[in-house]
């Protein structure tokens, strides 16, 4: 595999058959994030594409893949076993291929959300940290912390990368779920940014910026996670 040439690749989900997914390594990759997509758009949208080139340009490979409904075209996500067993597979497959890694999971939005509920059911094999691209604690215009419940059952580090304009995650509501999960969780603000890291113009700042934010953000945290 060439640095910074995506490798497609298939691995099975279940019983629902064959899903794809896409496996980039830089050389000397120092960890790998699992990195499942949101509900919206599936593994190979700008913002997936965007991440994971700047992760391997930081060092850390990735293995980003599609789950089931959206391999099949379909608009209505997975139901939550489904979509779990799917992570499951995925952190297979990525302990298949880059075997001598130390492997962080997690996601944009939805994928970051069934990554942690996966997580929180039973530990996923060789994972050492959970991160979260946006997580969606609630509906938007329906704020609530309901989402994070299970949280509390995770026992290994969790990073929080949140925009300070998002409508799925209200900075008030975002803070003290963090600050209750204790030590093992940090939460990283993106002054400005909203679910899809989007900034405004008037801010001074664009979306690129933002994304370096997040990327140096995520790559300083792995390797903390990974060392330790």
């Amino acid at each position: 595999m060439k640095a910074n040439c995506a490798q497609q690749l298939t691995f099975e989900a279940g019983k629902s058959g064959p899903v794809s997914a896409l496996a980039l390594r830089p050389d000397a990759p120092r960890t790998c994030f699992v990195f499942a997509h949101g509900a919206g758009a599936g593994m190979a949208h700008s913002f997936m594409q965007a991440f994971s080139t700047g992760l391997s340009e930081r060092g850390i490979a990735s293995l980003r893949y599609q789950f089931p409904y959206m391999e099949k075209g379909s608009k209505r996500p997975d139901p939550p076993p489904l979509a779990q067993a799917t992570v499951r597979a995925a952190v297979a497959k990525a302990a298949e291929i880059f075997p001598h890694l130390g492997l962080i999971a997690g996601g944009k939005s939805f994928g970051g959300r069934m990554t942690s509920q996966a997580q929180a059911a039973a530990p996923l094999p060789g994972v050492r940290g959970l991160a979260f691209v946006g997580f969606p604690l609630h509906p938007a215009g329906k704020p609530s912390a309901d989402r994070a419940d299970h949280l509390g059952k995770i026992d290994i580090p969790m990073l929080f990368l949140q925009g300070t304009r998002d409508t799925l995650a209200e900075t008030a509501l975002v803070e003290p779920v963090v600050q209750r999960l204790g030590p093992r969780a940090k939460l990283h603000f993106v002054a400005g940014a909203d679910h899809s890291f989007h900034v405004l113009a008037r801010s001074g700042r664009n979306d690129r910026e933002a994304m370096n934010e997040i990327l140096d953000a995520f790559a300083g945290w792995a390797e903390s996670v990974v060392a330790a």
